[in-house]
């Protein structure tokens, strides 16, 4: 199922102003996915890319023993992000760059795990996306995604609607249907699905787990 139309410069522009205020309406909210996310990558350990970082919420939640290097297409996040990562000292940040998340600038297999909370419905295209996160993890690694999976029915789906139609202006997608991701994963034999489940708040978000082989 093809995704809802957004552009690179449409996410560029609506992150640029949100860069000031995103950790005052986000943190709370996305919180759990991002705790559950940084968990289950602590479980791995080793060297790993965070695609899609923003202003690195999610950054002091990695134990000493992943080595974080963090991607953003917003610069204004990004500068965020490295004020975080000094006030905090957080030395297991190797990197954050400018980077798109569709064409990621790294060797094939450079790392041992890849995350990504709340990216999918953000990028323009989330099955590139997808591509370019396998081929930079190793065999035997995985990638962990926390993203919104959209309502098929009842009222929360009418809002999504309604929303979708501004997505230019949000700078994300609101409608996502599983079958984006599910279809991604039926297409490739050396991805495995090896944990879905609901979060906080209400299962308005979903953690997903996937193994490279």
């Amino acid at each position: 199922m093809t995704a809802p139309s957004l552009t690179k410069s449409n996410v560029e522009s609506a992150y640029a102003r949100w860069a000031p205020i995103y950790d005052t309406v986000f943190t709370l909210t996305l919180r759990p996915g991002r705790v559950a996310a940084a968990q289950a990558i602590n479980r791995l350990g080793g060297r790993v890319i965070d695609v899609g970082v923003g202003t690195g919420l999610e950054l002091p939640m990695f134990g000493p023993q992943v080595q974080v290097t963090g991607i953003d297409l917003s610069e204004p996040m990004l500068r965020v992000a490295q004020k975080r990562v000094e006030e905090r000292k957080l030395t297991n940040v190797e990197g954050l760059l400018v980077m798109d998340a569709m064409k990621l600038a790294f060797p094939d297999a450079s790392f041992d795990a890849a995350v990504a909370p709340y990216v999918l419905t953000v990028v323009p295209e989330p099955e590139r996306t997808l591509d370019e996160m396998a081929r930079v993890v190793k065999p035997g690694g995985e990638i962990i995604l926390v993203n919104h999976v959209g309502a098929e029915r009842g009222p929360l789906a009418l809002i999504e609607a309604w929303l979708g139609k501004r997505s230019e202006a949000l700078g994300w997608r609101p409608q996502f249907p599983w079958s984006i991701l599910g279809d991604w994963i039926a297409r490739r034999p050396d991805i495995e699905l090896v944990e879905r489940r609901a979060l906080a708040p209400l299962g308005l978000f979903t953690l997903v787990r996937l193994k490279r082989h």
